[in-house]
């Protein structure tokens, strides 16, 4: 099992940026991904983006390509999340979750199926 923990949250003005950190823990070496989601009041959790552990491959929802970019560093076992050009559309509970082996099921690791582990989430709020 890996426990994860965010930080970073906060609120910031349209157009301002915020970096997510999320501190992995435990059974870390069996981690094969880690990923973003968000859930808005009233909305289903949704992803946001997803990085492989061992070749940093990443993804990205179309809603945030070109503005977010997911990064790990091994060392610290973090993955953070630069969030540039915030909208308040961005505003959600952040949470960081680890995948611990390829999921070949539907979505792959845009599902949330695909990860056992969840932190306990960081509230993003951008004002208009």
């Amino acid at each position: 099992q890996v426990q994860l923990v965010e930080s970073g949250g906060g609120l910031v003005q349209a157009g301002g940026s915020l970096r997510l950190s999320c501190a992995a823990s435990g059974r870390t070496f069996s981690t094969y991904a880690m990923g973003w989601f968000r859930q808005a009041p009233g909305k289903e959790r949704e992803f946001v983006s997803a990085i492989k552990w061992s070749s940093g491959s990443t993804y990205y929802a179309d809603s945030v390509k070109g503005r977010f970019t997911i990064s790990r560093d091994n060392a610290k076992n973090t993955v953070y999340l630069q969030m540039n050009n915030l909208r308040p559309e961005d505003t959600a509970v952040y949470y960081c979750a680890a995948s611990p082996t390829y999921y070949s099921g539907s979505g792959g690791l845009y599902s949330s199926s695909a990860y056992g582990s969840w932190g306990q989430g960081t509230q993003v709020t951008v004002s208009s």
